[in-house]
């Protein structure tokens, strides 16, 4: 979806990533965890950092700074989890997203959105949704559903769901 699609008021989900703000749609969001330790998963892309218990679901957790090739931060007190929701080919997985902090919900109306900035040809920018204007602040508003490929939502849908996954070599013994 464009930001020339985007009419009447939508709310987002504000969070950091290093220094910029980021947001999105909040009917992708389920819900904010405080951040807690990780199983870690072998053989999975640098941005999967592994998996959580989630209510006695298995839901993995990606690192948004990594796979956006942003410096790797610290944990920190405000460090959490988006649970978000992601589909792709018709298909809805959950994902966690780490993020340095949450900030508010802000409400953004069409006319304070501008399209995705035009950087090329070589780089994907098509994951951006647009760029939200709030308190004389750009957001960088997300399209959570084209940040990862069809493979990669799969790997994740694997991971989540603990089987094998045919994509990585396991060595027999």
């Amino acid at each position: 979806m464009s930001a020339e699609t985007i009419t009447g008021t939508t709310q987002y989900l504000t969070y950091t990533l290093a220094d910029e703000v980021f947001a999105l749609d909040i009917n992708k969001v389920r819900e904010v965890l405080d951040f807690t330790d990780l199983t870690k998963v072998p053989n999975m892309p640098d941005f999967m950092l592994g998996v959580i218990n989630l209510r006695g679901s298995v839901v993995p957790v990606v690192d948004l700074r990594t796979r956006f090739r942003m410096p790797k931060s610290e944990q920190t007190v405000n460090t959490c989890v988006i649970i978000a929701e992601v589909s792709v080919d018709g298909d809805t997985t959950v994902l966690g997203c780490l993020a340095d902090s949450v900030r508010e919900v802000v409400d953004l109306e069409s006319n304070q959105i501008e399209p995705a900035p035009k950087i090329g040809t070589k780089l994907r920018n098509e994951f951006i949704r647009g760029m939200g204007k709030h308190n004389n602040q750009f957001i960088i508003i997300l399209d959570i559903d084209k940040v990862f490929s069809a493979d990669e939502v799969l790997l994740a849908e694997i991971v989540g769901a603990g089987a094998e996954c045919p994509l990585i070599h396991h060595q027999a013994a």
